[in-house]
């Protein structure tokens, strides 16, 4: 566990394994995903127009405040623009520098590492690709490089690139998006992949020696403890390293918005997501690093929930509510 908390922290992690607190610069690298384009219907029924980029990176939301109106013109899903590769080069050049001049002036530190965080970040053919990272980790001694992508976008060509880096930095992660652990959800929410082609892309990626991150949400429609066990299991099993737990926001332009607006869905309320975390929590291994625990989307873009714990206040009635049931990360982990 992570000092003073009944979990393991990605903070508490790096700094054990760095001797120092490191932050991600996360840009944009102007990719696309594969399910936004036509044949897949617009995405993934929770994806917004923004491809979940970092808040700091987007003009207009470098500083939002939390009781900001819900703006309900908001662009819808679709395929993303082309950009040149020259353009997307020298944004990634922007991106970096404005990156590290937040987290020297907020943070005080050197210690960063590049996060290629938005859209599907292994979309694209393979010399673009190469650029891309290239470039990217040319601007700066980085201590990890970290992408974020989906498991149908991670064939063998581009973990050969992937590992490849690791002679540049200390550490290799891949995210790979999950949402849940069951085909009958993933096809509900149109993530356009299965369990198992993410299964096998995970043992892919630990075959090459590259740590995995995955994301899930509770509150999803149609989901219980029954099928949180179910995807609490796939993470056990496959030992996965590190884990980021999302409640279900639902978000302007997105499918799910079509839905809330017309009564067909509901979100849970800050106590019953408090529940949901705590649940996996209890029931995945002490040995996976806890990256995120909450969703914190600009209010601005929030259709719902709007009543909600910030993420300060979240963490602690979460930390308050273990202590009280004298709960810790995996003491109800079963082995699988």
């Amino acid at each position: 566990m992570s000092r003073g908390l009944p979990w393991r922290t990605y903070k508490q992690y790096l700094i054990d394994t760095y001797s120092t607190s490191v932050y991600r610069i996360g840009v944009d690298g102007g990719f696309s995903c594969p399910n936004r384009e036509k044949d897949r219907s617009g995405g993934c029924v929770f994806c917004d127009a923004t491809g979940a980029s970092a808040t700091y990176q987007r003009d207009g939301e470098g500083i939002w405040k939390r009781d900001s109106s819900f703006q309900k013109k908001v662009a819808h899903c679709g395929p993303r623009k082309k950009i040149s590769l020259d353009k997307r080069l020298l944004s990634l050049e922007k991106q970096v520098e404005k990156g590290k001049t937040f987290i020297l002036e907020r943070y005080n530190t050197e210690a960063m590492s590049l996060y290629f965080q938005a859209w599907t970040s292994t979309y694209a053919p393979m010399d673009e690709l190469k650029a891309i990272f290239d470039k990217g980790l040319s601007l700066y001694p980085f201590t990890e490089f970290i992408v974020s992508t989906r498991p149908d976008c991670l064939d063998d060509d581009v973990i050969d690139l992937l590992v490849s880096y690791k002679k540049q930095v200390k550490d290799v992660w891949v995210e790979v998006g999950l949402q849940s652990g069951n085909d009958e959800t993933l096809k509900l929410i149109n993530r356009g992949h299965d369990v198992e082609s993410f299964s096998q892309a995970v043992l892919k990626l630990h075959d090459n020696g590259i740590k995995v991150s995955t994301h899930i949400i509770t509150g999803l429609p149609n989901e219980s403890y029954k099928e949180y066990d179910q995807t609490i299991k796939i993470i056990n099993n496959l030992k996965i390293e590190a884990i980021k737990i999302h409640n279900l926001d639902i978000l302007g332009g997105t499918a799910l918005f079509e839905e809330y607006i017309r009564g067909e869905l509901a979100v849970a309320s800050t106590h019953r997501a408090i529940e949901h975390c705590m649940y996996f929590l209890r029931r995945i291994s002490k040995d996976v690093i806890v990256q995120r625990l909450l969703c914190e989307t600009p209010p601005h873009r929030l259709a719902a929930p709007r009543k909600f714990y910030d993420k300060s206040k979240f963490i602690q009635h979460l930390e308050k509510r273990m202590k009280i049931e004298n709960a810790k990360q995996g003491d109800l982990y079963n082995g699988e």
